[in-house]
């Protein structure tokens, strides 16, 4: 028996560990922590550490730890969990076993192994972690229970074992590299479109699509993967069609061409709903919300034209509204209601904009929920099929089945292909319909009657006869 393995002819702590002293009475005292190794990274063994802060247990307080050589951030307790164990696997001493494993659960622990080594060592088959070989060596050595959580290793792995593992690991790095290399590209086709003066929106719709089919499993640089991907989808023939033009302009940035697969996407006439329907949504939304409808309902303007309508296009004395158009449509400008400048008068200016600096989406979805809301205090489910296009739609609508003019109605909804217009104008049959009629004798009668939504039909014994679907 050596020095070295002591008397209990075990191995003892390296020079320079921290020992428990035993007191007068027998008791252990606390360990020193001036005898303390220096606080190294469990990454890559640097001690050029910096303190991060600390993590809050139950059972006390955790210094953090920040390695200035590789970024990892560790906590003490890695390398105060420091467990004397012997060859049977069982604890026999214990040094700083830190606050977050305490020495009574330490002491009671079993380190044991599954099968006893014939010889008095834990060979290493093979090391597929990239750190050092040293922390894992022969037993009556030091282990650190807690930087299992950190390093992988495996001890006494068969062969076959270790090779199937490390192939795994090598296919997850592969896997990270590619994930890498997905979004390097989708970042640069972000870039791209951006230069190219593309939307904001269309932006994010595209990469948003692309970033889908690559978690789907589809390879951007493999066409055919993109068509497989694409295939299998349940999506509408419109999703995929949009699918195809995001893939092939992506393309077109790498400076590639492929044979796009044929999606056409089924046009469907716009649903309309009534206007007791729409009135009923706007009075029971918020007051910001009600304005935004009333605004869109009033002037058929598209929802993002609405949200980026700024103070000074707002006229209160003439009562009209200058409309800064999107999606390459014209300029318009519009007469609104007394009642609807009440409502954009009435909101708060804290910003250039009518609506405030709010996103589209928080917007859309606080809609959706007053929406829903009052669905189900009217019981009419028809609302919950009313969004912001709708009631564009409406409007197109309308306008046609009063005028007849499909041109008025294009330079109304700012389209420059009157192809578009005729998606919104479809013949509606309201002659079934029920009207309120009114009658008015003096010009005032008739102006009011007009602000109010009723058409002119004829004149009768001197009076001006109007009338409104109900």
């Amino acid at each position: 028996m050596t020095k070295a393995e002591g008397k209990a002819g075990l191995p003892q702590a390296p020079k320079g560990a921290t020992r428990q002293s035993e007191s007068k009475n027998g008791k252990s005292a606390k360990p020193s922590r001036s005898h303390q190794p220096p606080i190294r990274c469990p990454e890559c063994g640097s001690s050029r550490v910096w303190k991060d802060g600390l993590r809050y247990t139950r059972l006390g307080d955790v210094q953090r730890w920040l390695c200035r050589s590789c970024g990892l951030r560790f906590s003490e307790s890695v390398f105060q969990q420091q467990v004397e164990v012997d060859i049977v696997g069982k604890g026999f001493k214990v040094f700083h076993s830190g606050p977050d494993m305490p020495k009574r659960q330490i002491e009671r622990g079993d380190f044991s192994v599954k099968e006893r080594p014939n010889q008095l060592s834990l060979v290493v088959r093979e090391d597929v972690a990239p750190h050092d070989a040293s922390l894992i060596t022969k037993a009556g050595k030091y282990i650190n229970t807690a930087i299992g959580k950190y390093v992988n290793r495996r001890v006494s792995a068969e062969e076959g074992e270790a090779k199937n593992l490390a192939a795994a690991i090598q296919g997850e790095k592969q896997a990270a590299g590619a994930t890498l290399d997905t979004e390097a590209k989708l970042l640069e086709y972000a870039w791209w479109m951006k230069k190219q003066g593309y939307a904001e929106s269309t932006i994010l719709d595209r990469c948003r699509i692309l970033k889908t089919l690559t978690r789907r499993g589809a390879n951007l640089l493999d066409s055919e993967s993109v068509k497989a991907v694409i295939a299998r989808q349940s999506w509408s023939e419109g999703r995929k069609e949009f699918a195809v033009d995001a893939y092939t302009s992506f393309l077109s940035m790498m400076g590639l061409t492929w044979q796009p697969p044929r999606y056409r996407r089924i046009e469907k006439l716009p649903w309309v709903p009534t206007e007791a329907e729409i009135d009923q949504l706007i009075a029971g939304c918020s007051h910001k919300i009600g304005a935004f409808l009333q605004l869109i309902k009033e002037t058929g303007m598209r929802p993002g034209e609405a949200l980026r309508l700024k103070w000074i296009d707002i006229d209160p004395v003439n009562r009209t509204v200058n409309v800064t158009p999107e999606k390459g449509s014209n300029p318009r400008i519009f007469k609104v209601s007394a009642s609807l400048m009440e409502r954009l008068n009435a909101l708060p200016r804290a910003s250039t904009k009518v609506f405030g600096e709010a996103k589209f989406k928080t917007i859309q979805k606080n809609f959706q929920e007053q929406r829903k809301r009052v669905a189900a205090k009217l019981r009419n489910p028809r609302i919950q099929r009313i969004c912001f296009l709708t009631l564009r739609h409406w409007k197109g609508t309308m306008e046609y089945h009063k005028t007849k003019d499909i041109l008025h109605v294009m330079r109304l909804l700012g389209h420059k292909n009157i192809k578009n217009t005729l998606v919104y104008t479809h013949l509606v049959d309201f002659e079934a319909d029920e009207y309120v009629s009114k009658a008015a004798w003096t010009l005032e009668e008739a102006q009011k009657l007009i602000e109010a939504g009723f058409e002119y039909v004829c004149d009768v014994e001197g009076a001006k006869l109007f009338r409104k679907r109900k």
